[in-house]
């Protein structure tokens, strides 16, 4: 009898125990890193952005992981150049705070990115090799850009913008403007206590 309990539970235990690893592995891929293991090990975690982009030449040959938001991509016959400025990343590598940059930096792709998806706006995550540094314009003004060459590029979706619209009081509140608690009548009133 104890034998046969033991296989039962043997029997329903496996398969229980199954789903639940590859679950949490599901979990585990999911919450990592977008840029590869392999290139996130060769990355230089040591130079914050501030001092690559005061001083490139001092890191030539470096793999640096940066995350940014696309102000123009330059195709050209070689390949693409995109123009970013940088922004802080999160735990996954994806590119926040959009508002806050400590500077611009480019990043030549030999691959062709169609300028109508890598458009002004779009974030992106990269893995990439420091080159040196090239000069350009903002405005009227020399710049001096951090150059890198792209290894790994992830390219983020849109940030859906959010509606400020108001909605109809029916689509959100089934009780506006009324309340089961004092129908008929309608609100304002003070309400101690919330719905159910």
């Amino acid at each position: 009898m104890i034998v046969r309990i033991r296989n039962t539970v043997a029997r329903i235990m496996v398969p229980v125990l199954a789903l639940l690893c590859m679950a949490a592995a599901g979990v585990v891929s999911g919450c990592g890193h977008v840029i590869s293991s392999q290139l996130l090990n060769q990355a230089d975690q040591g130079p914050p952005f501030a001092e690559l982009h005061r001083n490139p030449q001092a890191h030539i040959g470096k793999i640096v992981v940066l995350g940014g938001v696309v102000i123009q991509a330059h195709v050209t016959d070689d390949g693409t150049l995109l123009e970013m400025y940088q922004t802080r990343t999160n735990h996954r590598g994806e590119p926040i705070d959009l508002d806050v940059s400590l500077g611009r930096f480019l990043a030549f792709s030999g691959e062709l990115l169609d300028p109508a998806i890598y458009r002004q706006g779009r974030r992106v995550t990269l893995a990439g090799r420091v080159e040196g540094e090239k000069t350009g314009k903002i405005g009227d003004v020399a710049y001096h850009y951090p150059y890198l060459t792209a290894l790994e590029i992830r390219l983020w979706q849109d940030i859906p913008q959010p509606s400020h619209e108001p909605y109809p009081w029916h689509l959100w509140d089934p009780w506006a403007p009324y309340d089961r608690w004092h129908y008929p009548f309608a609100r304002p009133y003070y309400r101690p206590y919330s719905r159910w």
